[in-house]
């Protein structure tokens, strides 16, 4: 063999040699394991737990469900680079970041919601294999706190709210939620310890935990933690016959007006008004709403289906969209994801900003915008008949159920009119 080819055998051997090695060495890409994984949110000084299932679907693909008792939020969209994994949440402009360990059952990471004026971030972790919230095996409940109790919640800046604690145990399990005049706090679950109610909910955007224990008498003192670092005290009596004022009486319009006006520009960028064609002569339903917003995402949750279920009976339903920001390119994205997750049909308008006092001055004929969702129900006339503030979603049980029976009503009624 000539010195030459002994070259370049030597060398296509080398480089051969090389690939072999450095493939051989190369480690095997990580995976999120299926199975319960029980996660942890460093929020404030406390440990916010919370579940999250991962499986694959059908085509093989890596999803998650975070679960928070009967809800289940699906996750479809997850990514892993080496030993990184990238957890979009849902509808909200949020994710878990995370590394997975060597042996591929812990996660270690950051919770990101980028929505905010000033994005934040929450420590986090989570174990494969544990599926219980907050303890493996608490102790005995000595207290039971089933039932409907007055709540006031006073604020680390000393002003106070009002809501319901409706609360369902089982000897250790709990869930419940609170319902307030803005909305409800959605699916909370946890368990009673002894005598102590420990309760929390994850649904990507928002992350709440209740502590409390009894205080004398039918009466309990807690804390609640919020996000990053919300913190109030609250305190409750039990009463079965405890209410809140009536939703329908919260905003209203201002003397002297009957109808209400706008023209915002749809996701086309083209401008819609309830003077259009489209929504003469009907009932129309007008949703303020945020994709930020989970009541929202519950209320769209039953409307979508709503509306292709009633569209041909005459009824149109608009979404006006408050976002974080109210520029318009920025907004369309976020609202465009809401609507392809929760298959909306209905008109989504880009109204404005999510700051409640500038929502306010979108629809000056308002006495104010209290919260997100408000529902403003519309006659075939164009006047307005009924405006709801806030929404109790499926969470709440039998007053979901309430809302339902008596938005049917209300649109049977506008309807036949």
């Amino acid at each position: 063999m000539k010195f030459s080819a002994f070259f370049k055998f030597y060398y296509k051997s080398l480089v051969l040699l090389v690939l072999l090695l450095a493939f051989a060495c190369k480690p095997e890409p990580k995976v999120l394991k299926p199975g319960m994984w029980r996660g942890i949110l460093n929020v404030s000084d406390q440990e916010l737990p919370f579940l999250m299932q991962v499986s694959q679907n059908d085509a093989g693909k890596t999803i998650a469900y975070l679960i928070n008792g009967e809800e289940k939020i699906l996750l479809n969209e997850i990514t892993i680079t080496g030993d990184s994994v990238n957890i979009p949440l849902h509808i909200f402009d949020a994710d878990l970041q995370a590394h997975i360990n060597d042996q591929q059952d812990g996660l270690k990471g950051k919770w990101t919601r980028y929505h905010l004026k000033e994005p934040y971030q929450v420590s986090f972790s989570a174990e494969l294999g544990k599926d219980y919230r907050f303890s493996k095996k608490p102790k005995e409940a000595t207290y039971n706190y089933t039932g409907k109790w007055d709540v006031v919640f006073k604020n680390s800046d000393g002003s106070e709210d009002q809501a319901i604690g409706v609360f369902e145990q089982q000897g250790n399990q709990l869930k419940g939620t609170f319902l307030s005049t803005t909305g409800d706090y959605r699916y909370l679950a946890g368990e009673v310890d002894n005598e102590e109610l420990r309760l929390s909910t994850f649904d990507g955007t928002h992350a709440y935990l209740f502590k409390a224990k009894p205080d004398g008498t039918e009466k309990l003192k807690g804390d609640f933690w919020a996000g990053k670092s919300g913190y109030a005290s609250w305190k409750g009596i039990r009463n079965e016959k405890a209410e809140l004022p009536s939703a329908d009486t919260l905003t209203y319009l201002k003397k002297g007006y009957r109808k209400i006006s706008f023209a915002f520009p749809d996701l086309n960028g083209k401008k819609v008004s309830l003077t259009d064609e489209k929504y003469r002569n009907k009932v129309v339903v007008v949703q303020l709403l945020g994709s930020w917003c989970p009541n929202c995402m519950d209320e769209t949750k039953f409307l979508a289906p709503f509306y292709e279920k009633n569209k041909n009976r005459g009824l149109e339903i608009i979404g006006l969209a408050y976002e974080q920001s109210p520029e318009f390119n920025q907004a369309k994205p976020r609202v465009e994801r809401m609507r392809d997750r929760l298959q909306v049909g209905y008109d989504l308008l880009i109204a404005g900003s999510r700051d409640k006092d500038e929502a306010a001055k979108t629809l000056p004929m308002l006495n104010h915008v209290l919260g997100f969702p408000t529902t403003i129900f519309i006659d075939k006339k164009g006047d307005v008949r009924k405006i709801h503030t806030g929404f109790s979603g499926p969470g709440t049980g039998k007053y979901y159920d309430e809302f339902v029976q008596d938005f049917n009503q209300t649109i049977d009624k506008l309807v036949k009119e």
